[in-house]
This record gives structure tokens, C-alpha cells and sequence, in this order.
């Protein structure tokens, strides 16, 4: 661990409904719903993040279920597919899982990787990777999902955009990226400060149109750092660059900074302090509703708001 970006952290994503959102991530993927709480700008609505067992950081998917949103557009300017790493050999097991709960699939490799890839119920694009290297992270099991199947944690994030250059340049320049390798409008890159969730992607295609954000888009990708420290550091890279960012932002279990880069997409540097036990036990992560501490006099009024999980 140092001052370098450390791959991803989260990735955040717009849902149409959160019951059924939960009920998809917990009951069919089998991750952990490791943070139940609010929106910070909208207390009505809910905030989950699911991951492993301790929420690790490039385990994280977070979302905003927006109860009746209505279906976003994936397009340029988006990241567009979330690439989550499954165990060697475990791709059978998840097309005859998937398969038979009446979910579309489609096989196919990336950089001679196989994959199948899927939506979730609101169209958000998924790929399930069997890496070439190895995947040694600790998994969350559930009665249907055992170790030899469930899912490792991000193997990377896919972006579409008109032109890369110049978000290959803040990839490679300010975040510590290098590009890997290239086939026809795809490139790959990676940081070798971790050898996991540590590989962005790129689709260079002008033609494809601008996406629009609201159920099954993501609204951003985070991107991990050791402590705000750290995070003040890229602040300062980032502003040297001529791009504008925020403040330092709590965000309860770690420390934020946002941008938008030259294509359209908002990132986001998110540190590892002090993460998901810092309000409750870790045998206890998901099970109760926290909320920011400007919210805590009015529970009473966001619990009778917020949508009926059961």
C-alpha cells in the first residue's frame, strides 16, 4: 500500500426499484448487502452497497434505487460494463444458474478472457470473467453460492466514449494507469499497484450516442486511495491538470473527491478510512439502517418514506 491509486473502489448505479434491486444482488448474485442507508442529497431514497464479506474496497457495487425512475440509456460518455472476476471454471455454473432463473446470457471472451454477459432487471450491463491470473480475494457464500463459484470482486470497469486520448491522458497521467494492450476500438488499461479491480477499459466509437442517466446506467466509478492524506494529494493533480473538483467530501465510510473527465464520465477518489465497521459490527453489516448523522432527528419520518424492503 502507498500513494499510488490502488484500482477501484466502487462503482455506483441507478436502480428503478429497490426491493427488487436487493433481491437481484443478494438472493441470485449472492453478495452482501454490507451498507443499508440514505442518500445524502435525497434521504428518501436508499443507498445500498453490496460486496464481500467486509465490503473490501473493488468489491463494492453501490446503487441509488430511484423508485420509479423509469430505464436509462447506456451510451457514450458512461462507463457501460461492470466486469466482476468469478473462480476458474465457475462460468457453467452461472450460465445454468442464470439460465434457469430466466436471465438472457451471452458468452463471449475479452482479451482472450471468457465471459458471459448479462443485464440485471434494469438493464444495467454485467460480465462475469474467469481471469488468467489468479483471484485469491475472500468470497461471500450463501446457501446456493460456495467458494468454487461466487464472486471475487471487480475485474474491471468498461467505458464508451466518442474519443480516448484525452481520458487515457487522466488515466495515464494524473491516476498512474498505463496502457496494457489494444484490439480495434478497445483498449485496456491497468495500474500495477494492486493486481485486482485494478483494470479500466476503453470503447473509442463516436458513433454510438450520448447515454442518459436513470435506471440501469451508473452514475460513477470511484477509484481507491490508503487514506485522505493521500486523496488530498490527487486533489492537487487533479487541479494541476485544469480539471475542476470538489472539497473533500464525508461520506460516512471513507472520504471522497469528484470529477468529471474529458468524456463525460464522473470519477470519483475514494480512500480505504474507515470503512463499513465504523457503525456496526462486522457479523452485523446490512441488517440495520444507518443514517448520516444530519439525518438521525428525522428516522422516524425517513423510515416512513423510504420503500418496503420485505
Amino acid at each position: 500500500m502507498d500513494n499510488r491509486i490502488l484500482g477501484l473502489h466502487h462503482i455506483t448505479a441507478i436502480a428503478d426499484n429497490a426491493k427488487r434491486n436487493l433481491d437481484f444482488y443478494t438472493k441470485i448474485l449472492g453478495v452482501r448487502l454490507v451498507k443499508k442507508t440514505v442518500n445524502f442529497d435525497d434521504p428518501g431514497t436508499y443507498h445500498f452497497y453490496f460486496g464481500n464479506e467486509n465490503g473490501t474496497p473493488g468489491t463494492i457495487l453501490t446503487f441509488f434505487p430511484w423508485e420509479g425512475i423509469g430505464p436509462g440509456t447506456n451510451g457514450s460518455g458512461m462507463a457501460t460494463h461492470i466486469g466482476y472476476s468469478v473462480p476458474k471454471g465457475s462460468l457453467e455454473f452461472w450460465k445454468n444458474r442464470l439460465k434457469n432463473l430466466n436471465v438472457t446470457i451471452e458468452e463471449g471472451e475479452i482479451f482472450g478472457e471468457k465471459m458471459i454477459s448479462f443485464k440485471d432487471p434494469d438493464g444495467l450491463q454485467l460480465q462475469f470473467i474467469e481471469p488468467s491470473d489468479d483471484d485469491n480475494r475472500k468470497v461471500w457464500t450463501t446457501d446456493d453460492i460456495k467458494d468454487e463459484s461466487a464472486l471475487k470482486g471487480f475485474h474491471h470497469i468498461t467505458l464508451t466514449l466518442k474519443k480516448a486520448d484525452p481520458t487515457i491522458s487522466v488515466l495515464t497521467d494524473i491516476l498512474g494507469y498505463g496502457v496494457q494492450k489494444q484490439e480495434g476500438e478497445r483498449y485496456r488499461l491497468a495500474t500495477d499497484a494492486i493486481d485486482t479491480a485494478h483494470l479500466v477499459d476503453i470503447i473509442e466509437n463516436d458513433k454510438i450516442p450520448t447515454g442518459r442517466n436513470a435506471a440501469g446506467t451508473n452514475h460513477h466509478i470511484a477509484f481507491r486511495v490508503k487514506d485522505d492524506n493521500v486523496l488530498m494529494e490527487y486533489r492537487e493533480k487533479v487541479l494541476s491538470a485544469g480539471l475542476s473538483i470538489t472539497p473533500k467530501i464525508n461520506r460516512d465510510y471513507f472520504y471522497s473527491l469528484y470529477f468529471r473527465e474529458p468524456g463525460g464520465v464522473l470519477f470519483e477518489i475514494a480512500t480505504d478510512n474507515p470503512g463499513f465497521t465504523v457503525d456496526e459490527p462486522l457479523e452485523e453489516l446490512g441488517t440495520h439502517l444507518k443514517l448520516p448523522v444530519q439525518y438521525e432527528r428525522m428516522r422516524e419520518k425517513i423510515e416512513g418514506v423510504l420503500p418496503n424492503l420485505s
